[in-house]
Order: C-alpha cells, then sequence, then structure tokens
C-alpha cells in the first residue's frame, strides 16, 4: 500500500469548535486554514494526502407555520439557508475536498430550551417566542462510518484522520484497525470519552 492518509471532518463539530475559537462563524478560508494545518501535520511527512471528506447536511427548506400567530416561513428563503448553501458550495469547490452531505429534516416547533428553564411557564399563556424549529440532522455519523469501513477495505490508505469528539465513532474506528489502518483523531480540545481516545490509535492535538 502507498503511503496515503485521509481526513474525514465532523463539519458540524468542527465548525463549531472553530466558532468558539474565532468568536465569529468561520469562513471557508478559515476552515481550509485549520484542513491545512492537519495536512501538513508532522505525522504525514512522506504520506500523500488521498482526500478531504467534509462531512453536513444540507441546510433545511420546506414551509413551517408558526404555532401561536400562524405565520409560515419558507426555510428555503431565510439568511440560514442562503448562508449555508453558499458556503457548502464554495468549500466544495476547493482543491482535494469531497463533500458528504446528510439532509436536515423540519418536523414543526418545539418548546425551546430557554423556555423550558423559565419558571413562569406554567403560570401563563405561551407566546411564540416559546417555540423553536424542530430541525433534526440525519446521515452525517452514517456517511462517516461508511465511508471509514470503505477506505480501509479498500486499502485506500495507511492512515485515517478523524475529526470529531463524537464516541458514536468507536465502531468505525474499531473496524479500520482491524483492517490495518491507523486511526489518528483529532478532537480539536474537545473533552472526549475514554472509550473513544481507547481505540485511536493516536491524538493528533498530542503531537504538535
Amino acid at each position: 500500500m502507498e503511503k496515503r492518509f485521509a481526513v474525514l471532518i465532523d463539519g458540524g463539530f468542527f465548525t463549531r469548535k472553530l466558532y468558539a475559537k474565532l468568536k465569529a462563524r468561520p469562513t471557508v478560508d478559515q476552515v481550509m486554514v485549520e484542513v491545512d494545518e492537519i495536512n501538513n501535520h508532522k505525522l504525514f511527512g512522506g504520506f500523500d494526502l488521498l482526500r478531504v471528506y467534509y462531512y453536513d447536511a444540507r441546510p433545511a427548506s420546506g414551509k413551517l407555520k408558526n404555532p401561536i400567530y400562524g405565520v409560515e416561513t419558507d426555510l428555503g428563503q431565510t439568511d440560514v439557508y442562503r448562508r449555508s448553501q453558499s458556503f457548502l458550495d464554495a468549500l466544495e469547490l476547493k482543491p482535494n475536498i469531497a463533500l458528504r452531505l446528510g439532509e436536515v429534516s423540519a418536523n414543526g416547533w418545539k418548546i425551546s430550551p430557554k423556555a423550558l428553564k423559565d419558571a413562569t411557564l406554567p403560570h401563563r399563556n405561551l407566546s411564540a417566542d416559546d417555540f423553536s424549529m424542530d430541525l433534526e440532522q440525519k446521515g452525517v455519523d452514517l456517511r462517516i462510518g461508511l465511508d471509514i469501513a470503505r477506505l480501509s477495505l479498500g486499502n485506500h490508505v495507511h492512515s485515517i484522520v478523524v475529526v470529531t469528539g463524537d464516541s458514536d465513532m468507536v465502531p468505525a474506528f474499531k473496524f479500520a484497525r482491524r483492517e490495518g489502518v491507523r486511526v489518528i483523531l483529532s478532537h480539536m480540545g474537545h473533552g472526549i470519552k475514554r472509550e473513544l481516545r481507547a481505540h485511536a490509535d493516536l491524538i493528533l492535538e498530542e503531537y504538535i
């Protein structure tokens, strides 16, 4: 096998950590700076990059009607939709980037976390501000796991870097290691469970 590696990035996790670091929503160029830091890490000296796989979800579309005011929101016409779609479109054109996109489904409305913490809630009428959209991301973790398996079974790479803090990745890590692939975890300083650490061969942040 050639000395190649691939980078698999949980986009939602990645951008949340960058937001905390930058104190602002990261741009595509700022994302690529972080990606390049991984690609140029000393651990991969003498390795060739196969590809960077970036996993995210298409922004939700469709229409939702507010349960209090009855005002309808077209999700596909919101600033959030346009900003998210523009970000993904621009990222897809960057060198060595392959997007893997799940979906965000709109399931209606739910009482917002802020409202649930409001001690006055049981004693007053609900208002429109007490509700938030019930949006659910689907298919992202599945796509990461499938690509880890595909890359491992096909002997495409020697090493896989996975940028995540999600312990749901443990079964995929185990599979890759059984197939002889080195699994390197980048958790970007996020607190991780012992099990996730135990089933990674290396932690990238420990080898800066």
